[in-house]
């Protein structure tokens, strides 16, 4: 059977655009690996409608409604292999299944790439986090800090003094001309000993402990690490790849449509900021987009 479209992706951007489609009566097929990027989170914040809500609650809402639609097919599996032909697109399946579509649309997420520090990777999405929009008044006026990785980390901790007294860790690293200026105008103190790890109860963080031996006291720890594509789909159908300030991002015109004609990509993938919001608005630019081309060629 040829679908109308494949979507590569079950997160809240792919599941966008299938529900989209799905109400444009278009054959879809969702492939989807079941391990969305912000799993390791409680709850998702500033969507409307759902603040404070489990995103897994979400999703699951989310898939029992789209798969109401008669023309939608949802399957846990992985694409492991995608090809461009003259009439569309085929995907083969990890089980080796191979199935094809006139349209194709990614939207399979990211993998951050988390600092290699003893305590740190069992506290990200509870008290080592991102972005302070999603995860910051929760921690209001405690002690916060930034982990520095790059010169975007200024940026970070000043911005997250926003929220309560912030420490910049630089682990090593050294400022830039004017950067302490900067850091100093916004209040923010600097730590300049390299970090030997987080020490906390449970997956709580309540101090971290330098590498010359001293401790200091945070609630909670923010960083920007490098993300990388969940899948190799993109490189293998050799759309065009930005190298974004913390990692690689798809190339998207306004539609969403990749320098593949007829390949759409949505959601973590293709923008710079990233949240649940910008990645349900983004699928459905991709499934409505996807939608007119079948329509109109």
């Amino acid at each position: 059977m040829k679908h109308d479209a494949i979507i590569v992706g079950g997160g809240f951007a792919g599941l966008a655009a299938a529900t989209y489609l799905a109400r444009a009566r278009r054959n879809v097929r969702v492939v989807d690996t079941g391990k969305p990027r912000n799993r390791f989170a409680d709850a998702s914040h500033g969507f409307l409608g759902h603040d404070g809500s489990d995103p897994r609650h979400i999703l699951a809402t989310a898939r029992k409604q789209l798969l109401a639609y008669p023309t939608v097919e949802l399957i846990e599996a992985e694409a492991s292999v995608a090809r461009i032909h003259e009439d569309g697109f085929s995907v083969r399946l990890a089980g080796g299944e191979e199935i094809v579509a006139r349209k194709l649309i990614l939207a399979f997420g990211m993998r951050d790439e988390l600092p290699d520090l003893p305590g740190l990777p069992e506290r990200w999405g509870k008290t080592v986090l991102h972005c302070p929009y999603c995860h910051g008044i929760e921690f209001s006026d405690e002690l916060l800090g930034v982990l520095y990785r790059t010169p975007m980390s200024v940026h970070q901790a000043s911005l997250i003094a926003e929220w309560g007294p912030t420490t910049l860790y630089l682990n090593g690293a050294e400022l830039a001309e004017g950067e302490r200026a900067t850091l100093h105008a916004r209040g923010v103190k600097v730590e300049t000993a390299p970090v030997a790890g987080l020490i906390g109860e449970g997956l709580g963080l309540s101090a971290i402990e330098m590498a010359d031996g001293r401790r200091s006291a945070i609630a909670a720890l923010y960083i920007a690490p490098r993300s990388c594509f969940t899948s190799p789909l993109a490189q293998q159908l050799g759309v065009e790849i930005d190298d974004g300030p913390l990692g690689p991002v798809i190339h998207t015109d306004g539609d969403k449509m990749t320098s593949v004609p007829g390949l759409y990509a949505a959601g973590d993938i293709a923008r710079m900021p990233h949240s649940v919001s910008w990645a349900v608005a983004d699928g459905v630019t991709a499934g409505t987009s996807a939608h007119r081309s079948l329509v109109f060629g």
